[in-house]
C-alpha cells in the first residue's frame, strides 16, 4: 500500500508548467550572464564620442572590439554590477565595490599588440579618470593607434613618426589642422559638400581685410580639395611649435616633477624625441634624466608599493636605486586626428595592464549633424578597422 498517496509525484512536479514570470526571470538571467560572458572573454561594444581618430573612425561609429586577440583580462573588482562600467546607468552611483580585491591576470590571446593596430585602452591618469583612482579595468576607455611598442625608440620631427630612426607608416586617413582663409563665411551648404561637421572646424573669425579664418582638421586630401575652390585665398598646415620650450604633456601627466623636463626635454606635439619605451625585464639606468621620463611611470604604474623620487633618486623600499627593471611593458599610442588628439604625447606611456583590446569592425554608424534620410551612414556598415 502506498502511505504517501497525499504527496504528488516527481513525474507529476516536473510537468508542473512555470509561470510567466519565472519564464520572463530564467530568460533575463540567461540573456545577462551570456551578455556578460562575451562582453568579458570576446567581444564588448564601445561608441566613438570624440573626433581623435577622425577619419579613420568618425565621432558617431559603434564599434566591436576584440578582446580575444590579446587576450582577456580577469577583473580586479568581483563585486560589480553586470555590464556596467563605473557607475550604475543614468546615476552617479558606483557601480562596484572594492570590498574584495583581486590580482589581474591575462588570458592567453592570439596576438601582441603591434604597430599600426587601433587599440582600445584604460587612459592611466587620474586627472583624466574625473580625477578619482579606479581599479585599472575600470579607468575610463581611450581609443588610439599604436605608434610604439615596448624597446622601440621614438621620435617625430615635423609631424612625421620615426622608430627606431626609420619612418612609420602614416595612417591612410590621418589628419592635421589648417589655417584655411577664404572671401567671407562659408556657409552651411557648402561646408556639408565638403563633408565637414562641426567637431571638424572653427570659425577664427573675420581679418581686417574682410576675410574669414577657420581653424580645418583635415586630410591632405581633403585639404587638396578645398584649395581648389574658388572662394579660399590660401590654406596652410598648422605648425605646433611650442615657442618657451615646454612639454606639451605636463598638464596630465607628471613625466618629471615639474621644470626638470623643460631642463633636458624641448619637445612638442610636431617635434618630439627620441624616447626609449620600456620593455619588459630591461633595465635602465637611474638619473637626472631619466627621472624625467620614466619617474612617474615608475612610481604610479609599474606595480612598486612605496617609491619616493627625491632630489634626483629613486627610492624604493627605503633604499635608493642606481639602475631600474621594469616589471611589464608599455606602449605609445596616438590618435590618427594628429593635432586633435590627446594622447601618449600628452600624457605618457600606456601599461600592458591597462590594454583592452583591439578594435575589430564598425557595425554602426550614425551621423548625428545630418538630415533624418541621412543619419545613418550605410557605407560604414561592417567596416573593419586598419
Amino acid at each position: 500500500m502506498n502511505w504517501q498517496f497525499w504527496k504528488k509525484s516527481t513525474k507529476e512536479k516536473k510537468d508542473e508548467p512555470k509561470s510567466k514570470a519565472r519564464e520572463w526571470w530564467d530568460a533575463i538571467l540567461f540573456a545577462v550572464v551570456a551578455a556578460t560572458l562575451i562582453r568579458w572573454l570576446i567581444m564588448e561594444a564601445y561608441t566613438i564620442p570624440t573626433p581623435s581618430m577622425e577619419n579613420s573612425l568618425l565621432v558617431g561609429d559603434f564599434l566591436f572590439v576584440s578582446k580575444f586577440h590579446y587576450g582577456t583580462r580577469t577583473t580586479t573588482t568581483p563585486l560589480q554590477i553586470p555590464l556596467t562600467h563605473q557607475k550604475i546607468w543614468f546615476t552617479n552611483i558606483p557601480s562596484y565595490l572594492e570590498w574584495i580585491k583581486l590580482p589581474q591576470y591575462r588570458l592567453p590571446g592570439i596576438s601582441e599588440v603591434k604597430r599600426e593596430d587601433v587599440v582600445v585602452f584604460n587612459v592611466p591618469p587620474t586627472g583624466l579618470n574625473d580625477g578619482k583612482e579606479y581599479p585599472v579595468d575600470l579607468k575610463t576607455n581611450y581609443i588610439k593607434r599604436c605608434v610604439g611598442i615596448p624597446g622601440d625608440t621614438l621620435s617625430i620631427r615635423d609631424k612625421q613618426v620615426y622608430i627606431n630612426g626609420a619612418p612609420e607608416n602614416n595612417p591612410p586617413e590621418m589628419q592635421y589642422s589648417y589655417l584655411v582663409t577664404s572671401d567671407g563665411p562659408i556657409n552651411q551648404r557648402n561646408l556639408e559638400k565638403l563633408e565637414l561637421g562641426p567637431e571638424d572646424y572653427q570659425v577664427y573669425g573675420r581679418q581686417a581685410d574682410g576675410k574669414f579664418v577657420y581653424m580645418m582638421w583635415l586630410t591632405q586630401k581633403k585639404a587638396d580639395e578645398i584649395k581648389e575652390l574658388t572662394y579660399i585665398k590660401s590654406i596652410e598646415v598648422e605648425k605646433r611649435v611650442d615657442e618657451d620650450g615646454t612639454i606639451p604633456y605636463s598638464t596630465y601627466y607628471d613625466w618629471s616633477g615639474g621644470t626638470e623636463s623643460k631642463k633636458y626635454y624641448r619637445w612638442s606635439t610636431d617635434n618630439f624625441g627620441p624616447l626609449w619605451i620600456p620593455k619588459e625585464g630591461a633595465t635602465l639606468a637611474i638619473n637626472d634624466s631619466t627621472l624625467a621620463l620614466y619617474g612617474t611611470t615608475i612610481k604610479l604604474y609599474d606595480h612598486n608599493k612605496d617609491v619616493k623620487i627625491e632630489n634626483g633618486k629613486l627610492i624604493i623600499d627605503g633604499q635608493e636605486v642606481k639602475e631600474y627593471t621594469f616589471k611589464q611593458n608599455y606602449y605609445f599610442m596616438m590618435g590618427d586626428n594628429r593635432h586633435n588628439s590627446l594622447d601618449s604625447r600628452f600624457w605618457g606611456f600606456v601599461p600592458e595592464d591597462h590594454i583592452v583590446g583591439k578594435a575589430f569592425f564598425i557595425w554602426l554608424s550614425i551621423d548625428k549633424n545630418s538630415s533624418f534620410v541621412n543619419k545613418i551612414r550605410w557605407s560604414r556598415f561592417f567596416k573593419l578597422i586598419k
